[in-house]
């Protein structure tokens, strides 16, 4: 178990050791600043700034539209997210367990859990909405 450890520590410290600080040349900076990836990398950040800035001004405060902000991006992500564990969970459950139980039952939890999260996911948002804009006012 020693022997192990020591070579697998080894072979880690050996990897950071070959990492070094690799810069970018007057040519290859003007390559990246005319290239597609950069133009849309640049689109996408202004276009997630506007986004906030449209939270913070509906909802008065930077906190709060932060706030907001992730909250409706977890709502719109945990869906298909909890949609893939909730077909796990029924693989688990309907396939897989009907020749044993212990993985029936894991896949019933999987499912329960999935589905609370999505739950969760999907109703904190309205709350947090209501919270806010209703009693602040």
């Amino acid at each position: 178990m020693l022997k192990k450890l020591t070579v697998f520590a080894m072979i880690v410290l050996i990897i950071l050791c070959s990492f070094s600080a690799v810069f970018a040349t007057s040519e290859e900076a003007e390559i990246l600043e005319k290239s597609d990836t950069a133009t849309e990398l640049y689109e996408i950040k202004e276009g997630v700034k506007a986004s906030l800035d449209e939270y913070v001004a509906e909802y008065g405060s930077y906190p709060y539209g932060v706030a907001a902000y992730i909250l409706n991006t977890v709502r719109i992500y945990s869906i298909p997210f909890c949609f893939v564990g909730i077909v796990i969970g029924s693989i688990y459950q309907y396939m897989i367990g009907i020749r044993k139980l212990d993985v029936r039952d894991k896949g019933f939890a999987l499912i329960i859990t999935f589905v609370t999260l999505l739950l969760i996911c999907q109703v904190l948002p309205l709350i947090f909405t209501i919270v806010v804009n209703g009693w602040r006012g």
